[in-house]
């Protein structure tokens, strides 16, 4: 991994660890700030709404600064919002200080995206914006568990304390490690907005957010799934969460090669790999070993989306692509919320726990169905453009 590349890692490490680490420090948070796990979980829906929002918002402020210097302003807001949710003295302070710390999440995703690309040799470019969120897959099997663990045992301030510090080191690694801008390209509102009038990004944002809308429909009841249908205990969760979070890492760093080899190919065996394996969980549930390795599997499929989806979107915007690469991980967030609504609505309507996954596989189809409707869209348009020419 090139030296920057893994300052970059590291910071996808930082943001990883501080979206997730919310939710297994809830009740000691709950207790903390003398309110009810509801409540609490609202700090999880506030910092997804700030990711959403933050993405376009702070793409769109940053006028004529360098890509280095927004990396750098974005990890420093980071920092002082892990600080800040770490020191606050009431509830309406820790909403504060997790809104400001999702603020530069999709945008860091963003601009760390196009600097990848920008860093990696020509048919690297995906391996390179693979590598940059295996800090993100790799939180989920370190950072999310210690956080957990040490905010359960010891203190949750101290967890997002500890949080904060990566952050700093984040900083330190993007000043020494991360080269200035050969030739300073700003970025550049108009241009920016420009893309989103481009049919294959707007299809290619709506790729990822249906294919993780899949995964996330499923991925936030696997507690009560596993435990109501496969006899799961807490040992077994454990390492059910744990094959998820090592499936995703293996998958993202796979899909950054073969993507890098054929892109569109690659988008579609990750979306039909995710549809088939959420299809297949509503089977295996109901063994434990059967459900444990599908699980993993779903991880897995799940990581293959991440590089084909933020590569082909940097390419599908053409010279503007800041804004639209950090806008993936605002669909994310969407998938997130829309998934896991699904998800519930579904339980609820006495579908059962196994209506999610089948739902969910459905929403990757539609997702592979749009990744090829774009493709298709593209073609036509070339040949329309050779018959003009």
């Amino acid at each position: 991994m090139r030296p920057a590349l893994f300052a970059l890692a590291l910071g996808a490490f930082g943001i990883g660890a501080t979206e997730f680490a919310m939710m297994g420090v809830l009740p000691a948070v709950a207790d903390g700030m003398n309110v009810s796990i509801p409540q609490a979980g609202y700090l999880i829906t506030g910092y997804a709404l700030g990711v959403v929002i933050g993405a376009p918002l702070l793409t769109a402020v940053s006028g004529r600064f360098s890509r280095k210097r927004l990396l750098l302003a974005m990890m420093v807001i980071f920092t002082v919002g892990n600080f800040a949710a770490a020191a606050a003295p009431g509830y309406g302070w820790l909403m504060a200080a997790r809104v400001l710390t999702a603020l530069p999440h999709g945008a860091f995703f963003g601009v760390g995206s196009v600097v990848a690309t920008g860093l990696a040799g020509q048919g690297r470019e995906a391996r390179a914006i693979s590598l940059m969120f295996t800090g993100l897959t790799v939180a989920n099997i370190i950072g999310v568990p210690a956080a957990t663990a040490l905010g359960n045992a010891v203190s949750w301030r101290l967890a997002f304390a500890l949080i904060g510090v990566l952050g700093l080191l984040a900083v330190l690694g993007i000043v020494l490690l991360v080269p200035a801008d050969t030739t300073h390209q700003p970025v550049r509102l108009r241009s920016e907005l420009r893309a989103f009038t481009r049919p294959a990004v707007l299809l290619t944002l709506a790729v990822g957010t249906f294919g993780f809308a899949g995964v996330f429909a499923t991925y936030s009841y696997i507690t009560p799934t596993l435990t109501s249908l496969a006899g799961v205990g807490p040992a077994g969760l454990a390492v059910a969460l744990a094959l998820f979070g090592l499936g995703s890492s293996v998958g993202n760093l796979v899909g950054g090669r073969l993507a890098d080899r054929a892109l569109l190919p690659a988008t579609y065996v990750a979306l039909g790999a995710l549809a088939a394996a959420l299809a297949l969980f509503a089977v295996t549930v109901h063994n434990e070993v059967t459900a444990l390795a599908t699980v993993g599997v779903i991880g897995l499929a799940s990581g293959l989306v991440i590089p084909p989806v933020q590569l082909r979107i940097i390419r599908a915007a053409g010279d503007a692509p800041t804004m639209a690469a950090a806008s993936v991980q605002s669909g994310f967030n969407i998938a997130n919320a829309g998934g896991a609504a699904l998800g519930g609505a579904l339980i609820g309507a006495g579908f059962g726990y196994t209506a999610p996954s089948l739902a969910g596989a459905a929403l990757a189809l539609t997702g592979l169905g749009l990744a090829w409707a774009s493709s298709r869209g593209e073609r036509v348009n070339v040949k329309m453009s050779g018959v003009r020419g």
